[in-house]
């Protein structure tokens, strides 16, 4: 599961990524400083059952800090995409070609409007982010309903000539894309549209497909970043009212991040305070720094609203949920003896038979059932999985 941070260039997205992964991609306030895409782990924060249990964890694949369990999840940064993108202007569809394996986006939008659809400098403050939202979205849906014109008539004519084929040719032609066939077939059925007579779809047809089926496979939410600033606020309001919104402040996620990495606070993304370890050792600009995120990032929006981004792009917009497997029920450990040792982020309706493959092929391959270790009720193939599950795979193969 990757999550695209998209959006017009100079919007923050860079300094989004940064915040959330702690890596150094370039950034500047011009157009195009990403060029090529950048790679990152950021971390999904959720409670951990070790509290509700009353043990002592030992993760293995994530962290545990206070009960906070971190999760890491992959983030990709792309470049900025500008109007006419899907023809080429730009860095065109290049910026488009480096989302093909995203599951869910983050579109980064610069809230206070001081910067222009190009993403040069906008002093008026009059440059609206409805219509960046809008403009980004249009040229995705337009490279989309390109790849799928450019041989359609004869996508059509083949599937006709083998009936029932349509969902199944656009599944094997949209595989690069992270778009599968539950998506495909119910864009098909919410629109009404023919799927035995792809001949006689219109241009129109295949435009409003192309919408839906990014809505459908590449469900976005907007961090409307620059949240801190003046001219942001009435944006924000007006960007609520029509999409779901989670208004950011990417730089001081950074400055936190940053701070806290080098012990100066004490600071978990995500928090709605941080506490300073040594007033003494704090310079006066790095004071009045972090009093500043305080008044008017913290103490405004409760949060700089990156790790809820990024909690919500997993949880809600992906449907995840977070499960432990474990190999010793009563100790809830695995072989080692480390206790709740490995988190997983599993999408809701996944089988307790679908966890075992995700830990390991050899696990689903020869699964018996699966225990849940809170409760010691024996689960079936084809259990749904619960967030916070706590569960022991039965298997006759060994993982690894």
């Amino acid at each position: 599961m990757i999550t695209g941070i998209i959006g017009k260039p100079n919007t923050g997205k860079s300094t989004f990524f940064n915040a959330a992964t702690l890596l150094s991609a370039p950034m500047a306030n011009y157009p195009f400083t990403t060029v090529e895409p950048n790679f990152g782990v950021a971390y999904l924060r959720v409670p951990c059952v070790c509290k509700t249990l009353d043990v002592k964890d030992n993760p293995v694949n994530s962290l545990c800090i206070d009960h906070n369990r971190l999760i890491p999840v992959k983030l990709v940064d792309v470049a900025g995409l500008v109007p006419g993108a899907s023809e080429g202007r730009g860095l065109g569809n290049k910026f488009l070609d480096d989302l093909r394996q995203a599951d869910v986006l983050i579109h980064v939008v610069d809230a206070s409007g001081l910067t222009d659809q190009e993403g040069r400098p906008c002093p008026s403050g009059d440059s609206d982010p409805m219509q960046d939202i809008e403009f980004v979205e249009r040229e995705f849906d337009l490279w989309l309903q390109s790849i799928l014109q450019k041989d359609w008539a004869r996508i059509a004519r083949t599937a006709e000539s083998r009936a029932g084929k349509l969902i199944t040719i656009l599944t094997e032609r949209l595989s690069g894309l992270s778009i599968g066939e539950n998506d495909i077939l119910g864009v098909i059925q919410k629109m009404g549209l023919k799927a035995d007579r792809p001949t006689g779809w219109s241009n129109e047809d295949l435009s409003n497909f192309s919408q839906s089926l990014r809505e459908a496979s590449k469900p976005a939410l907007i961090a409307a970043n620059k949240a801190d600033l003046p001219s942001s606020l009435k944006n924000i309001g007006r960007l609520k009212a029509v999409r779901k919104v989670i208004p950011c402040a990417a730089e001081a996620e950074l400055l936190l991040r940053r701070a806290s990495q080098r012990g100066l606070i004490k600071y978990l993304p995500g928090d709605s305070s941080f506490t300073v370890n040594d007033e003494a050792g704090l310079k006066t600009e790095q004071r009045k720094a972090l009093d500043l995120v305080s008044e008017k990032v913290l103490n405004s929006w409760g949060s700089t609203g990156v790790q809820q981004a990024i909690n919500s792009a997993y949880l809600d917009l992906w449907g995840g949920i977070v499960v432990y497997p474990v190999e010793d029920e009563n100790k809830l450990s695995d072989r080692k003896g480390n206790v709740l040792p490995d988190a997983y982020v599993v999408k809701k309706g996944s089988t307790a038979k679908d966890l075992a493959s995700k830990v390991h092929s050899e696990l689903g391959r020869t699964f018996l059932y699966a225990l849940n270790a809170k409760t010691g009720v024996r689960l079936g193939a084809d259990y749904e999985m619960q967030d916070s599950d706590v569960v022991k795979i039965v298997a006759t193969g060994r993982r690894g």
